[in-house]
């Protein structure tokens, strides 16, 4: 069971433009590594803020696969589709190491909205800036084979995720392929062979600490697969 813990937590909002910015403090719960926060049993009940950890969201395939969405870390948001009435059967979000959060409930959200209508338009943002890298992996999926979906997707979990490092590398978590091919949508065998070619190439290094991507030279070789295909 998740704890609840009714101690108060300062967070600093970096902009206005950040739903924390108009959010009173609320209730902080905390979760331990593979705890589900929520799932098709259990529906997300209101907005989550991570104020320490990370987190997977997920959706379930038809044929019972697990597909990776997004992967968040502190000062994301997630939960959203409850305050939009949209379908939760088959969404389940759960930490991927010990995490922190603080939950406001669909209702709570509705009266503070009532007196703050900027954080209607914070959410909006958060909610178009996913839609938009949404729509770039759809792009992706329809375009692109698996090594180029597996690349563009490490790069962009290294903007989002990652730390950069003195050697121009990008430091990540120790994401297993296992996970890495739910979020590109294959198998962890293909993932393997497809990290253990990049990682032959230099475009990064991995272990069980982490992951260290040279995203510039990802983005090279991407570029240079691209003139590639056009000329063929």
């Amino acid at each position: 069971m998740a704890s609840m813990v009714s101690r108060a937590l300062i967070v600093a909002p970096q902009t206005t433009q950040d739903p924390l910015a108009h959010l009173p403090r609320s209730v902080i719960v905390e979760y331990k590594k593979r705890q589900v926060i929520y799932n098709q049993d259990r529906p997300s009940a209101g907005l989550y803020v991570i104020i320490n950890g990370m987190v997977k969201l997920c959706r379930l395939a038809a044929d019972g696969r697990e597909v990776v969405m997004e992967i968040f870390r502190a000062g994301d948001y997630f939960g959203e589709s409850a305050l939009l009435g949209l379908p939760q059967h088959a969404e389940q979000a759960a930490a991927m190491e010990e995490t922190v959060v603080m939950m406001w409930s669909a209702a709570q959200i509705e009266d503070i909205l009532a007196n703050q209508p900027k954080l209607a338009v914070a959410l909006w943002h958060v909610l178009v800036q996913r839609m938009l890298d949404l729509g770039r992996r759809i792009e992706s999926f329809s375009r692109d084979d698996v090594p180029h979906r597996l690349a563009r997707s490490l790069i962009h979990l290294s903007e989002r995720l990652g730390t950069p490092d003195g050697d121009g590398s990008i430091q990540m978590s120790a994401f297993t392929h296992e996970l890495l091919s739910q979020y590109v949508g294959t198998s962890r065998e293909i993932v393997s062979h497809y990290m253990n070619y990049f990682r032959k190439q230099g475009y990064l290094r991995y272990s069980r600490k982490g992951i260290s991507l040279y995203s510039e030279a990802f983005k090279v070789w991407l570029r240079e697969e691209s003139n590639v295909a056009v000329l063929r």
